[in-house]
């Protein structure tokens, strides 16, 4: 037989065995299209990570302030200055491996305008390194410099929703906008960086909506609370050489004895957070590699019954055939390219099915996903090799009877 007929009579069984074939062919469906599924969101998954730690600096290390109440913090003060300046300093100058530390601290904007129009944003008042640590793209313009943080420059940099609001489409740089009673000029704007505003609980924001200042300008002409401390956050740089982990115990060793043993700041590392994530996604393939075995064992279940019925069924016709020549391996191979011709149907649909989720996925829910090349080649791979492993015992049982029984059977 051909690979055409048998082809051919692969679609025949399915038509006969309705029911059977729509829930085999369901099964296998289902399990492709899980596994690409599955794979495409855990490669957008894994993009994105890393387009948020690339934000945060995967050879960084982040001290940040932490929040308590009044109460607590008063208490806390007495022994305890907060994150501040002296902090940054003595880490550059007691760890070592660390290249930079530079100081970040958010302003409380209560109003933000331009002539004309007002909008909400995040206004950070940052170091002229700040560029560096985070890698911040420009779309146009400049980036704070070492002359604005050591003059305390009225100058800023702002994001794309920033611009959008306060001057829409027209030109930003060298125009004014305000700051609670504060004029800053406009030197830059940013690219959108977009991505998630959070990565494993820690909040990373996003470009569109901060304004970045000077450090020294913010703190000279913006108050905070009482009990607040003076920085929010101090971003280290370390070494390549340098294991973030080892530097991080370091830092939080030094950081202890500053602040007299209270916990009023955090230690966070980038890498492994990273390492998490990926703890996570590992986790989220296993379970959703589970399930999609799951169907495709079911599905080669089904091929399985339905080409044992049809042993069954076609008796007569496999005796007719052995009767006019044809071999043990002739009778084998039909019933197994029957099988395969099976599954690859349902893999090739499961594929398809697996694309629309896929899309489905990254347009409505807003998760990444990245289909990939790979993604395709072992699905519809392990959909074959079930189908073939399914079609062996059925086709084995056929070549194996007698062709005069079987030319006898009704």
């Amino acid at each position: 037989m051909s690979l055409i007929e048998a082809v051919r009579s692969a679609l025949d069984n399915l038509a006969t065995h309705k029911l059977r074939s729509v829930l085999t062919m369901l099964g296998m469906i289902f399990g492709v299209g899980a596994v690409i599924a599955m794979l495409s969101i855990g490669s957008g998954a894994e993009s994105q990570a890393m387009e948020t730690i690339d934000r945060m600096g995967l050879h960084n290390i982040l001290v940040r302030d932490r929040s308590y109440d009044d109460d607590e913090l008063t208490e806390i003060r007495e022994k305890s200055l907060g994150v501040s300046l002296r902090d940054a300093q003595a880490i550059m100058e007691g760890i070592p491996g660390v290249v930079l530390a530079v100081p970040r601290l958010e302003v409380d904007a209560y109003k933000i305008m331009a002539p004309g129009a007002t909008t909400e944003a995040t206004v950070l008042g940052v170091s002229h390194r700040q560029n560096e640590l985070s890698r911040l793209r420009l779309q146009e313009g400049r980036f704070l410099d070492a002359l604005d943080e050591l003059e305390h420059g009225q100058v800023c940099v702002i994001g794309p929703g920033v611009r959008r609001d306060l001057f829409g489409y027209g030109t930003a740089i060298g125009n004014p906008l305000k700051i609670n009673d504060v004029w800053f000029e406009v030197v830059g704007v940013l690219e959108d960086t977009g991505g998630a505003t959070s990565f494993q609980g820690v909040d990373i924001g996003t470009t569109s909506t901060e304004i970045y200042v000077p450090v020294t300008t913010a703190m000279r002409k913006f108050e905070r609370k009482p009990l607040e401390a003076p920085l929010d956050e101090i971003i280290v740089r370390i070494d390549e050489e340098v294991a973030p982990r080892t530097t991080a115990v370091a830092i939080r060793g030094l950081l202890e004895r500053i602040h007299g043993g209270q916990d009023d700041y955090e230690v966070i590392v980038p890498e492994a957070l990273l390492e998490q994530s990926r703890r996570t996604q590992r986790l989220f393939n296993i379970v959703m590699g589970c399930i999609a075995g799951i169907s495709l064992l079911v599905g080669g279940i089904g091929i399985m019954n339905i080409m044992l019925a049809t042993v069954l069924e076609r008796t007569r016709e496999i005796g007719v055939r052995r009767a006019v020549g044809a071999r043990r391996v002739d009778i084998r191979s039909q019933f197994i390219i029957e099988s395969f011709s099976i599954s690859l149907l349902g893999g090739v649909v499961g594929v398809i099915m697996g694309l629309l989720i896929a899309r489905v996925v990254a347009a409505y829910a807003g998760w990444p996903t990245v289909v990939t090349f790979g993604s395709i080649l072992l699905s519809t791979g392990v959909s074959m090799t079930v189908g073939l492993v399914s079609g062996i015992y059925p086709a084995i049982r056929a070549s194996m009877l007698d062709p005069i029984d079987a030319l006898r059977h009704e």
